[in-house]
């Protein structure tokens, strides 16, 4: 125990090493007290010395003090600098995160609170519950969607929930907000001509802007409405989040006088951390705490220019409420002095940060805030930063990694060096080239485990399983892709020529699926067929995953886990692997993640799991891991926002380019924009001063030396411009950007160092024998011709291959429309030209459906039927007074050839009028989703949108067809579905002479490619199903750059 002598010594020795500000700060004990603390400015030690006078000089016990801060890292330092003063009694002093100490609120008070019979939801139970909620949705719902992505408002709806539990906004105060600014929108300048334009004249609304702010703030207010909803399924399930825990305790203060009467008297002196970073809920708490006092005791410390957490609901306006409400009796306190950076870097950010308005200086009289470097050892460094300019961003991460290389060889520390960028994404780019040097890196960050190669493998297998347990032979497309996965040992040409095989049978026997196939094959083992990597191999994962499938309704789902992780190999297969740590980390995260969800639930199953985690991938909802790459003696290697609170001796701030930094950022509710009178900052304040702030916590990482690059041009060559805060730097001063020229050597040194999502993948090409009898039948139809141009490796596997595919709930909807539509015509014909009425057409569609009921989940099924029975009615309704009778449906043409090129085609509708016909192919898709595809050639899409090339394509097939001796007047896509606004489009295509002579070269091109076997190589984009599948499961055997090799060596 120390002694109050010794707590006497400790604090002055802390407090005597304070500057004027900081011991004012220290001193003010009584009443309310803002301190804005700049950046380095040492707050965090007042907030230490603050409490140890209090402890000092009054007889205040440490169980009357209250420090609330926003982090537990913060709480940790807290309590750990406090020990410093008065020893173990440190630990009697509250300090805590709002999050905890709500917690242990309730914990102490169990019998007012609901929370015993409740427990904390889990990512993946709240995505079932939104599900359920959105499931729920009536039809006139507008947040309601039939087919697509059918929960897209998932993610949306979770943080404005989110948003409206932080700011304690309720149903009834936002609908009125959303009802009051619907009733403004004609008043609004914005929405309303200012003088005249066109045929408009001054005054007059700007009708498709309102009816857009309508329709918007309509879905606000559905989605709104849906919170009580969504809170009352929590409840029935027995589930909370930590958000609802500060309302429970602002409702029980609320509620019981007695309770926050005891919690008032209790605490004396209230300190809070971070103020800027607060919530409007947790502000409500320290307001609910002190409002018993006139004069509280509250000492708020913040910085309102590094608030950079809005999106996690922190509002920067509770400080300038706190200064409002107490603004007789504040006292209010600037820190200035910097002891961390040089004056030169302290004033480029003063430079930035002055650009924004809406800062607690230009608010409240007579404040100012100058950073002046205090440190003495910095006050004689005159450094400007610098300001470097590079003509991509490869160049700019290769100078970076030569400069960090340099100061280390000159015995800078490497962890006193930190690479900061706006994306997690530049700095998984550029640990590879400071790994190629060898130089230590140090990275913390939080993946998504849905990304990482082994878990989508393990998930593959899972989905498999659930696929064939409830449809049995549909998983096909699944068990193609899992046969490649490493730990079986199977070589692609032994599972290509199988899947070729199983085609062939298929089509003389429907019944014989992949799987059967592959079971009958594996039962007669011929190894003198095959080497390594033959049929034995695929006996084995054959016979595994059959086990599997047989273990399903016998085991947990855990067990099953258990044992799809030991059977299959895997386990193994991560024991060898060179990234075994890593490896083992993500399975054991996974499998834990599985344990606790089924301790949770113990009811769930396997085809609930995958239908959930099929949802999360989906709606890009994460499952966070965890990882550290090296250790903290590396380079340090951070997003922006993680750098808060950090400082190093350099700092490369890096990728400071526009499209970068000021990308459209939304408020705390995510898709839907509030009415801007809900917060009154956001009325005023544009995204840019937060990204702004950002900046300015960046550039005030630094201690001594600050670098900034961006670059000048794209990998592809465009050109990219550079920040707008970075130009406010400058000001204007072009002279400060150095602009960064490589050697041809250096540039050299890294062409390895190219990185895999910026190159095309290619596979071993596959055996004259096996390819050539398939090159040899195959003709040319629009869909292998637009598979080819997207990508080599598509066509090779969807068109040549022909890897089997499941019926996906989309492919099967689309198929029920056209049958319909195809019965429609011919039940005309067939009753003399008199359509059936709407109701036959309705019936047909509801029997295929019924037929293909296994592609669909039961809520699919549903949303499906209700779509398709509404919108063929409506098509009917509007069309069927104008239908051409005269018509051919479902016309195959075969054995067309066009420049010595066999061609044919399937399409949907053939309208006549003599020999002259109109091409009509359905579209069960929206004409809103598919503008560029229905595009010519243009600067975006050099060979055109596939929706284009088909209707050329079908012009080419036609007029062709010379047994027939039609000619296609038109080729018209017909979308069955209406517009946005309601309106049915049938889409004629102007097709001319040099479109018709673009898309034969097109033909002609691909086909020459396919003949040559230029079938191996990938077209290397990120979303590119087959490249990613090749790279995944390491089939790649070489990876080539997207641009011209030949003319970059030139270059160099």
């Amino acid at each position: 125990m120390i002694s109050k002598a010794e707590q006497q010594l400790a604090f002055e020795k802390v407090y005597n090493k304070l500057n004027a500000a900081q011991k004012k700060a220290v001193d003010t004990i009584e009443g309310p007290v803002m301190v804005i603390a700049g950046p380095g400015t040492g707050k965090t030690q007042i907030l230490g010395a603050r409490i140890g006078k209090i402890l000092l000089e009054t007889d205040t016990a440490p169980e009357n003090i209250l420090c609330l801060t926003y982090t537990d890292a913060g709480a940790i330092a807290m309590r750990k600098r406090l020990m410093d003063f008065i020893g173990t009694a440190a630990y009697k002093v509250t300090i805590s995160t709002f999050h905890a100490f709500c917690n242990d609120i309730i914990q102490d008070n169990l019998s007012l609170f609901e929370k015993p019979s409740l427990d904390p939801i889990s990512e993946l139970e709240k995505i079932a519950l939104l599900k359920e909620l959105i499931d729920q949705f009536d039809k006139t719902n507008p947040l309601k969607r039939f087919k697509g992505d059918v929960y897209y408002e998932m993610t949306n709806l979770s943080k404005l929930f989110s948003a409206m539990k932080k700011e304690g906004w309720d149903v009834a105060f936002l609908t009125e907000q959303i009802d009051q600014y619907i009733q403004d929108i004609p008043f609004r300048e914005e929405f309303v001509y200012q003088r005249k334009y066109k045929q408009f004249e001054a005054g007059d609304l700007k009708q498709g802007l309102v009816d857009d702010a309508i329709e918007k703030m309509g879905k606000l207010k559905a989605a709104v409405a849906a919170f009580d909803e969504y809170q009352g399924l929590m409840k029935k399930h027995g589930r909370y989040d930590f958000d609802d825990m500060i309302n429970w305790v602002i409702r029980a203060f609320k509620e019981n006088k007695n309770l926050l009467a005891q919690y008032q008297e209790r605490f004396l002196y209230i300190l809070v951390d971070e103020f800027q970073d607060t919530s409007g809920t947790q502000n409500e708490l320290v307001q609910l705490l002190t409002n018993y006092w006139e004069q509280p005791n509250l000492f708020v410390v913040g910085d309102d220019d590094q608030s950079i957490f809005r999106f996690q609901g922190a509002n920067v306006e509770n400080m300038l409420h706190f200064q409002t409400q107490y603004k007789d009796d504040i006292v209010n306190i600037v820190l200035e002095q910097n002891y961390r950076s040089t004056q030169p870097i302290l004033d480029a950010s003063t430079q930035v940060i002055n650009q924004n308005q809406e800062r607690l200086i230009n608010k409240i009289g007579g404040l100012s805030k100058n950073l002046i470097a205090s440190l003495p050892e910095n006050q004689s460094i005159d450094i400007a930063p610098s300001i470097l300019q590079y003509n991509d961003p490869q160049e700019e991460m290769m100078d970076i990694t030569e400069k960090i290389a340099q100061l280390i060889n000159t015995g800078t520390e490497p962890k006193e060096i930190a690479v900061l960028y706006k994306e997690h994404k530049y700095g998984t780019e550029i640990a590879h080239f400071l790994q190629q040097k060898n130089i230590p890196i140090y990275s913390r960050k939080t993946v998504n485990l849905f990304d990482q190669i082994l878990i989508q493998q393990i998930l593959k297998i899972l989905d498999y399983l659930a696929c064939e347990w409830d449809q049995p032979n549909e998983g096909a497309n699944l068990l193609f892709e899992i046969l490649h996965f490493k730990w079986w040992g199977i070589s692609p040409i032994t599972i290509a020529t199988l899947t070729v095989e199983a085609n062939q049978l298929k089509f003389n026997h429907k019944e014989n699926s992949f799987r059967k196939v592959l079971i009958d094959k594996t039962q007669e083992v011929q190894t003198d067929l095959f080497s390594t990597g033959g049929l034995e191999q695929v006996a084995k994962a054959v016979k595994v995953l059959e086990d599997l499938i047989g273990q399903i309704p016998n085991v947990t789902l855990v067990n099953l886990i258990e044992q799809i992780l030991q059977k299959t190999g895997i386990i193994q297969a991560v024991l060898n692997s060179d990234d075994k740590a890593a490896e083992l980390d993500m399975v054991t995260s996974f499998f834990d993640f599985i344990k606790e969800e089924t301790h949770r639930k113990p009811s769930l199953d396997l085809k609930t799991l995958v239908d959930i985690f099929r949802l999360m991938k989906r709606e890009d909802i994460r499952l966070p891991l965890p990882i550290t790459l090296g250790s903290d003696a590396g380079v340090n290697l951070l997003t922006t926002h993680s750098s808060k609170g950090l400082e190093f001796t350099h700092v490369f701030l890096a990728g400071t380019n526009a499209a970068y930094w000021e990308k459209k950022r939304t408020t705390a509710a995510a898709g839907y924009k509030l009415p801007d009178t809900v917060l009154s900052t956001l009325e005023r304040a544009d995204d840019k001063e937060e990204l702004r702030r950002l900046f300015y916590v960046a550039i005030t990482r630094a201690k001594k030396h600050l670098t900034i690059s961006y670059s000048k041009y794209k990998a592809d060559g465009k050109e990219l411009e550079p920040s707008q805060f970075l130009i406010e730097l400058v000001q204007g001063n072009d002279g400060m950007i150095q602009a960064q020229e490589l050697d041809a050597s250096v540039k050299m040194q890294y062409k390895l160092l190219r990185l895999e999502t910026t190159l095309k993948p290619s596979i071993a090409q596959l055996e004259a024998d096996f390819i050539q009898p398939k090159l040899d039948k195959f003709s040319m139809n629009v869909t292998a011709l637009n598979n080819y141009l997207n990508c080599p490796l598509r066509f090779y596997y969807n068109s040549l291959i022909r890897v089997p595919s499941g019926k996906s709930e989309a492919t099967t909807f689309g198929s029920a429309i056209h049958d319909a539509l195809n019965k429609l015509f011919e039940k005309m014909q067939k009753a003399g030209n008199v359509f059936p009425d709407k109701q036959t057409l309705v019936e047909d569609f509801e029997f295929y459906m019924k037929r293909h009921r296994e592609a669909f989940t039961q809520q699919e099924f549903k949303d499906r039927l209700d779509l398709g029975g509404t919108v063929l009615v409506n098509y009917y309704d509007f069309y069927v007074q104008q239908w051409n009778k005269i018509v051919a449906t479902e016309y195959r043409i075969t054995n067309i050839v066009v420049n010595d090129i066999p061609l044919k085609g399937a399409i949907d509708k053939i309208e006549f009028n003599g020999k002259d016909v109109v091409v009509i192919d359905y579209k069960t898709g929206n004409i809103d989703n598919a503008r560029e595809q229905l595009k010519g050639p243009n600067e975006k899409n050099p060979n055109g949108g596939d929706y284009w090339r088909q209707a050329v394509f079908y012009k080419i097939l036609v007029d062709n067809y010379e047994q027939k001796g039609w000619s296609a007047v038109s080729t018209e896509l017909d979308f069955i579905e209406p517009d946005k606004q309601k309106e049915y489009q049938r889409k004629k295509i102007i097709i001319t002479p040099t479109d018709v002579e673009i898309v034969k070269e097109q033909i002609t091109s691909v086909w020459n490619k396919i003949q040559q076997r230029d079938l191996y190589t990938g077209c290397g984009k990120e979303d590119c199903h087959w490249c990613q599948f090749v790279k995944t499961n390491q089939l790649t055997i070489a990876l080539h750059d997207l641009e011209d090799f030949t003319a970059e060596t030139e270059e160099d």
